[in-house]
């Protein structure tokens, strides 16, 4: 995205900091903009000394709520921001800012100008909900072929828990003549970028993916998102932030959207308790009874 902003601006190139994109150490970087995990930024400046965190101007924190939730991230980015010039203008974005998120907002950025949505405005009202019961792997993607064939579907994102069951779909879908891609985390930078703009350009019409593609894409024509596996946490329960940003994946620019969840009969507890958390409604489908799911509208 902001490649494609920088067009617009004159001799404005971007250099990425992360694993995927391995540097030689006489690398002399002369691109304005580094987007990076902080991580390898930290590698960067302290060991390779390709960077130098004194010049810059602006620092941009993204995904606050993921920085502080991931072991290290937290750490990593107060370092960060230690070595930046007193000047330098912080800028920090979260979709939700828990009391934990706010903490660690006042440890890097001293009075701060807020801006934030009101939370019913993350019920994501525009999007239908539902969720349907299966019994195994194989009853959750019969479900899903129901569903793809009862109704008109531009393209969609289909969320796996894990790489194995995410590579498992792909292989069926694509068996059964589907045009599928996937998505997941162990590819590089540029295999990411060329596999998000084939979707974007409408050469396959479903990106099958795990947490990877939860956040920050945008693609007009994504009118269902499916949760094949249900996100939760490390102890096993909602991760209600995940939920919010795989479903805001359709739904955008003013649009409506539908959003599926394929969850076992234990899972439905963690299912009933997202629902709570968004106050917001999430209806059974039955998958066998074709006329409902012909019946759904966007």
């Amino acid at each position: 995205m902001l490649s494609r902003m920088g067009k617009f601006c004159v001799d404005i190139h971007v250099m990425y900091a992360v694993r995927g994109n391995p540097i030689p150490r006489s690398t002399d970087i002369t691109q304005q903009i580094i987007i990076g995990t902080p991580g390898t930024v930290l590698d960067w400046y302290f060991k390779r000394k390709l960077i130098d965190l004194t010049k810059i101007r602006v620092f941009v924190l993204d995904e606050a709520d993921v920085m502080i939730d991931t072991q290290g991230f937290s750490d990593q980015s107060i370092r960060i921001q230690r070595a930046l010039p007193p000047d330098c203008q912080m800028l920090l974005f979260s979709a939700t800012f828990e009391d934990s998120v706010w903490q660690f907002a006042e440890r890097i950025i001293p009075d701060p100008n807020v801006i934030k949505l009101r939370k019913e405005e993350l019920t994501l009202n525009n999007i239908r909900q539902y969720y349907v019961l299966c019994g195994s792997r194989k009853d959750k993607y019969q479900a899903l072929c129901n569903i793809y064939g009862g109704i008109t579907i531009g393209q969609a994102i289909i969320f796996c828990q894990t790489r194995r069951n995410a590579k498992w779909l792909t292989v069926e879908m694509m068996q059964d003549g589907h045009q599928v891609s996937l998505l997941s985390g162990e590819l590089t930078v540029d295999q990411r970028a060329s596999i998000i703009q084939r979707f974007r350009d409408g050469k396959e019409k479903v990106l099958i993916t795990t947490n990877v593609c939860a956040r920050g894409i945008d693609v007009k024509q994504v009118t269902i998102v499916v949760n094949f596996d249900l996100p939760v946490n490390q102890l096993e329960e909602p991760d209600y932030e995940t939920y919010l940003h795989r479903i805001g994946r359709t739904g955008r620019f003013g649009k409506k959207g539908l959003a599926f969840n394929m969850i076992e009969v234990d899972k439905l507890p963690l299912l009933m308790k997202i629902q709570d958390h968004f106050n917001s409604s999430i209806k059974q489908l039955d998958p066998e009874d074709m006329d409902e799911i012909e019946k759904i509208e966007y």
